[in-house]
């Protein structure tokens, strides 16, 4: 929890920033996400326009850089109150900054390369701003959001400057700025940054729902105006796809995992783990999914064709990052490896071949009748185990799946 406040430091961030005081998430925090859902359906449209080997690095290198600022709102939200003093106004600033980044996206490496680099310097930099203000009166977090900001600048403007060169050198400079803005963290120390840990982890939790849910308005723009028993069907499949997908993140692992989190030491080892297992890894996670949306689209509108190498790829390889994204995720709390899910996310890859040569229709059948089999598998496997993590308190040596 954040450091008491002196009286005079209390009126201060009345005037700003008040620090957070609650683990739920608020109803402003999920006003604001819904600027990030256009945000990474933008994303799938930029590859759906472009679906190329090419135009897939640059949607996932897109989707890198809108990952990174929104996670860096979740670290905002979890210091300071967002329905407090200065904050809400700030907030509905920075939603309008990342609503114009949003709408570049489809020519973000096009005619409005310059713009996007532009408009997300302006919701980085509104971050940074709320943090010091809330920051002003412990100096090890002022040092952490020091380093925060030095990371931001250089990023943004490597973004602003790549954003005048052709496509191939603009996506190489762009993807120097985010890893050194990604690697900020290590960089500057974890230990002054403050976090109410339920929040943090239940925030990231329904960052996923609504990755998810893209894959969803997938399925219906793939579809279009049009509908057959083939398209019927492979929306159906669709769906057990995304729901597959849901089981194996909520039904367990975002039970456990959240747990541990709080149950971590405060400080720097509760910090790095927030920072590892949901900044980092959980970007894995919407990227999967982010592929999957592009594969469904794809797919959804002539469910009996082949699918085309990209779109391809997409599907199966979307559905297999996000289970190695989980591999990680287990791997970070409790340094075991799920080889189930390995296993099955390597099985996907391979099946890339297949998923060219016969129809969507067909492919999305086999991926469902894979991920259900392992759910049914993994879920008998937990045994009694299963009922006490859902409907009680997960004992402390309790594994995420």
């Amino acid at each position: 929890m954040p450091p008491v406040e002196s009286e005079s430091a209390t009126q201060r961030l009345r005037l700003g920033a008040a620090l957070r005081q609650e683990d739920r998430v608020l109803p402003l925090e999920l006003f604001f996400d819904l600027v990030f859902v256009l945000a990474i359906t933008q994303c799938t449209t930029l590859m759906s326009h472009h679906t190329t080997w090419e135009g897939l690095g640059q949607g996932m290198l897109v989707l890198g850089l809108l990952w990174w600022s929104w996670t860096a709102y979740a670290w905002l939200t979890s210091v300071v109150d967002p329905e407090e003093g200065g904050v809400r106004i700030a907030l509905f600033a920075a939603m309008a900054a990342f609503l114009i980044t949003a709408i570049c996206v489809p020519e973000a490496f096009g005619s409005l390369a310059t713009e996007f680099a532009v408009a997300y310097g302006a919701v980085r930099f509104a971050q940074i701003f709320l943090l010091a203000i809330a920051g002003r009166d412990d100096r090890t977090f002022r040092r952490s959001v020091t380093g925060l900001g030095i990371g931001t600048t250089i990023g943004v403007a490597l973004l602003i400057a790549g954003s005048f060169l052709d496509p191939g050198a603009q996506a190489a400079v762009w993807g120097l700025a985010l890893v050194l803005d990604m690697g900020e963290p290590y960089l500057f120390g974890s230990e002054g940054w403050h976090l109410v840990p339920g929040h943090f982890a239940e925030r990231h939790g329904l960052i996923v729902i609504i990755a998810l849910g893209e894959s969803i308005v997938a399925i219906g723009l793939g579809a279009g105006a049009h509908l057959s028993w083939g398209i019927a069907a492979a929306a159906a499949l669709g769906i057990g796809v995304v729901a597959a997908m849901w089981w194996a993140y909520f039904d367990i692992v975002a039970l456990v995992s959240a747990r541990r989190l709080i149950r971590a030491p405060r400080g720097r080892v509760q910090n790095e783990l927030a920072r590892d297992s949901y900044s980092y890894i959980h970007f894995l996670l919407v990227a999967g999914v982010i592929l999957l949306a592009l594969g469904l689209k794809k797919g959804i509108g002539h469910p009996t064709d082949p699918l085309e190498d990209v779109p391809a790829f997409a599907l199966v390889g979307g559905v297999a990052v996000y289970l190695l994204g989980l591999v990680a995720f287990r791997y970070r709390h409790i340094h075991t490896v799920n080889r189930r899910r390995s296993a099955v996310a390597l099985l996907l890859f391979a099946l890339y071949p297949l998923a060219t040569e016969v129809s969507a229709l067909a492919m999305l059948a086999l991926l469902n009748v894979l991920l259900w089999t392992m759910v049914a598998i993994e879920t008998r496997s937990y045994g009694e185990g299963r009922d006490e993590v859902r409907h009680g308190d997960a004992a402390p040596g309790s594994q995420p799946a």
